[in-house]
Order: C-alpha cells, then structure tokens, then sequence
C-alpha cells in the first residue's frame, strides 16, 4: 500500500483527486483503485473501478493492518488495576503503567495503552482504543468502539471561577463527559467535564488533534471538528456539523444540523444550519465574500475622494 508517487511493482495505490492524474500517469503501482471510467493509467497496470477510491483503499489498508496489529487481552503486570474494579483480563488489553481505579467497568475487546489513566467509577465500553498516555476521570462514560488517541483528556474540569472580595473563587465541576459510539478523539485533544449535568459527545462523531471543547458543550452526531478549534462552555453544535481549523465559539450559542464553519471563523451569535459560514463574526459564505470584495476595493475609494477633495478644494 503506498501513495502514487511512492509506489512500485507489487504495490497497490489509488486514484482519489484529479489533481494527482499526473502521477497516476506515471506510476509504477502494480495496481490502483480507480473511479468508475476511468480507463487510462500505464501499460499492464491493474485498474479496480469503485464509486469511492478513497473508501476502497481506507478498506484495505484496514484489511492489512488488522492482520499485523493483533488483539492480545491480559492485563500487564507493570499495570495496576484496583480489585473493586470490573475487567474481564481474558477479553481486554492492558498495557504496562496504565492504571485503572476502583469501579471502573471496561468492556470487552477494550485496550488501554501504557501510561493511561481509567478514573474511578469511569465506564468504557466494547472493543475501544484508549491510546498511551490518555487519561479519562472519574464517572465519565465512554460508548462502544471509541478511539482515542495519545494524551487527550478526558472529563478534566471546566474552567469556571467567580470573581469575588478581589479574587477568582473557584466552582466545583461536579459533572461528567459522555462520548458517544463510534466517535474519535484525536492527540492531545481536551474534552472538559460539565460544571454539573454532562459534556456530550454524539455517536460517530471525529475530532482532530489539539481541540478544546468547553464544560456543558453538546455536539451532535457525525460532526467532523479539525485541530485548533475551541468550543466554549455551554454552546451546542448540531448534527452532521462540519467545523475546519482555528474555528473559535462562544459560549451559550447554537450552531443548526449541517452547518459548514470555514477556517478561522468566529460564531459569536446562535447560527442556523444548512449551510457554509465564513469571517469573524460567522455570515453566510456569499455575504462573508461580498464584504471582502468590498473591502479590497476600500483603498481605491480612499484614493478617489482624495483626488475629489483635491478638484474641490486644491489650495489643501
């Protein structure tokens, strides 16, 4: 399995964007996933049509990998798992210095990576990847075939204080996170317990590396979250919601089902869903883009009236 450019006799590729027809072209792939018609490609190369080359090939590169990436359950002994809490050591995988607490429920075919940290009384259930160094406190409950990758953290206070006699008081956090099935939470992400109630992560939902989500957020189902964004504490965001990087959103606001955030864009006011928001604040992508054109044609402007200042006025 190797990418186009990359691959040699005995490789299989795939041809996803059209940008890369170039190197498709030249490749040397003894065979490569294709889109439906397409007929081209060198001599004696092996062309496999699909509807989704980028899907097919995600399938066999999980189809090889899960050959050499075997699932072998106990319980290290350089981990150390309380007595009161509920593990079947024949049916998960615990790596060395992980430690799981009292009243902790892990369900079968679960991992935990080295280093990491299961809180008391957290739940996590069937067949989930908890990568190294991954901590998730106490109470919080996490669904089925969960992914998450190294060092997020899981449930760690939201940040509230209250200002008072000239001090910020700290407020006790005394909520918990859900994470839905099939979700992932990529490294060094942040998902913070709710002051009280719960932090939710809808099912089958994907978050990018270095993300901080707020206490009491909710997030829908099937929402796609790349690295850098932040959402503050109490907003919501929809189902099948889109958010590119550096997105920043306030607290106490909701964006609608299917909303697409651009990169870098500000939602400081509750959105409506169905369609592609840019700029900061968040507009509607044909408006954010009539402004900048607005704004890029300010300097001509600037340049007009003062060449009609000076017809108007010429001893200035």
């Amino acid at each position: 399995m190797a990418a186009l450019d990359a691959a040699g006799p005995g490789d299989v590729s795939f041809l996803g964007n059209e940008k890369y027809r170039s190197q498709f072209l030249e490749a040397r792939a003894s065979a490569v996933i294709v889109p439906r018609g397409e007929t081209g490609g060198p001599e004696g190369m092996a062309l496999i049509a699909v509807d989704n080359p980028s899907l097919a090939f995600a399938v066999v590169v999980r189809h090889f990998a899960a050959a050499t990436q075997q699932f072998k359950p106990g319980v290290h002994p350089r981990a150390f798992v309380d007595p009161a809490a509920q593990l079947d050591p024949e049916k998960v995988c615990v790596h060395p210095g992980a430690v799981v607490m009292a009243g902790a429920k892990i369900g079968e075919g679960s991992e935990i990576g080295a280093n990491s940290v299961i809180g008391e009384n957290a739940v996590l259930g069937t067949d989930c990847r908890i990568m190294a160094n991954v901590t998730i406190r106490e109470r919080c409950i996490i669904g089925d075939r969960v992914i998450i990758q190294p060092g997020a953290v899981i449930g760690s206070d939201g940040y509230g204080y209250e200002f008072s006699e000239g001090r910020h008081v700290k407020i006790d956090q005394v909520g918990i996170v859900e994470i839905g099935n099939d979700v992932e939470i990529g490294a060094n992400s942040t998902i913070d317990r709710a002051r009280f109630g719960k932090t939710l992560i809808g099912e089958g939902t994907k978050i990018d590396n270095l993300v901080q989500i707020g206490h009491n957020v909710v997030i829908g189902k099937h929402c796609l979250i790349v690295s850098q964004s932040g959402m503050a504490g109490s907003s919501k965001i929809g189902n099948y919601v889109t958010i590119a990087a550096q997105v920043g959103v306030v607290g106490h606001v909701t964006v609608g089902d299917k909303a697409v955030l651009t990169a870098r864009t500000g939602v400081t006011a509750s959105i409506p869903g169905s369609d592609v928001y840019a700029g900061k604040p968040a507009l509607p992508m044909r408006e954010e883009m009539k402004m900048q054109a607005q704004l890029r044609r300010l300097y001509k402007l600037v340049e007009r009236v003062k060449e009609l200042e000076k017809k108007i006025n010429p001893k200035d």
